[in-house]
């Protein structure tokens, strides 16, 4: 049987406890993997002056497949994003964000089964920022002809074609690999014409590609927000700039009962980092209390990109018969029960599938 070697990092806040239950699942599926331990986030900030060690680069870089545990941004100062700074240096250009609903998580809806995908690397996510009164955003705001006003920060959104087409062919080969049906683009094109138009004229190259195999459309983001609240049953894979996609992939979370129930992936070409999406919940850290399921879901999308179908459809299987029991669940799923107790059963679980 082959052994995969696997980044693990564990991250901060209640980030350990997630990625220690999290791989103790994933032993539970007899797939071989021998982690490798990398630090990251606020808790290392001490030891190495940042909280991304260029050692955990180059162990994902490596190994090329790795789990990361939730891990703290600060707002508003601080460093910036542990989990943006990776995408960017590993040039995880797609993010995606698979919403469907699971028995037994209350949320308003049911019937959801939908895929976000999130362009990584451009738009405002860019982190080409100028502060109030630099020379950069004085020059910037002459430029704009009295458009923006004097004492301004500026941030500027890049969107180029190359790294448009790459993650609308991301979203369409997706879609074809996994049977789905359509493919929906989504900018604010009306306003921003250059950038966001660019977007769309890219993913209009592309979905020439496919047609026949995967209906596409287009639809604002303002709009996109509104039918995805009032009928989400109509739209499939949604394919969206950075910033859109980061915004719009947390409405679908809540779609099917919170960032705690979705999972989450980042690829590169030959690269791909897996990790839950919600934040590190430092209030809650070594109390044992966080639902583990996002991260365990997104370990399951690890398991099939490593091409382990059989295990990930067994751990997909096992964590919703935990969930639809509702016996062994943890708080915010309306049970007593802590991360490692839910981790076990479904680790048991897995044992009778």
């Amino acid at each position: 049987m082959k052994t995969y070697t696997v980044t693990l990092i564990p991250g901060d806040g209640t980030g350990p406890e997630l990625a220690q239950t999290a791989r103790e699942v994933i032993d539970a599926t007899g797939v071989k993997i021998a982690w490798e331990i990398a630090e990251a986030g606020s808790d290392v900030m001490e030891k190495y002056g940042t909280p991304l060690p260029e050692t955990t680069i180059k162990s994902i870089r490596k190994n090329g497949v790795a789990l990361k545990g939730p891990i703290t941004t600060p707002i508003g100062t601080g460093f910036r994003s542990v989990n943006v700074a990776i995408r960017k240096e590993l040039d995880l250009f797609a993010c995606l964000r698979p919403c469907k609903t699971i028995t037994g998580v209350k949320t308003r809806y049911s019937g959801i089964d939908l895929v976000v995908v999130r362009e990584n690397t451009e738009d405002l996510y860019a982190g080409v920022e100028f502060k109030p009164d630099s020379p950069e955003a004085r020059k910037i705001i002459e430029l704009s002809q009295n458009k923006i006003r004097p004492g301004s920060a500026i941030s500027i959104k890049p969107i180029s074609r190359e790294g448009s087409a790459r993650i609308v062919r991301f979203a369409f080969e997706h879609a074809v690999k996994h049977n789905r049906r359509k493919v929906t683009a989504v900018t604010k094109a009306n306003i921003m014409k250059f950038t966001d138009g660019l977007f769309f004229e890219a993913a209009r190259e592309i979905a020439r590609e496919y047609e026949g195999k995967i209906e596409y459309e287009e639809r604002l983001i303002d709009n996109m927000c509104m039918q995805l609240v009032q009928k989400p049953e109509l739209y499939d894979v949604i394919v969206l700039p950075n910033l859109y996609g980061d915004i719009l992939s947390d409405l679908c979370a809540g779609l099917v009962g919170g960032l705690g129930v979705a999972p989450g992936a980042n690829f590169g070409e030959g690269i791909a980092v897996f990790e839950a999406v919600h934040g590190s919940a430092p209030k809650y850290k070594g109390l044992n209390k966080v639902n583990p399921t996002a991260l365990i879901l997104s370990a399951q999308l690890m398991l099939e990109y490593l091409g382990e179908t059989e295990a990930a459809e067994r751990l997909g299987k096992a964590v919703r018969s935990v969930i639809a029991e509702g016996a062994t669940v943890t708080y915010d799923l309306g049970g007593a029960a802590g991360t490692r107790e839910m981790g076990r059963a479904i680790i048991q679980r897995l044992s009778s599938l």
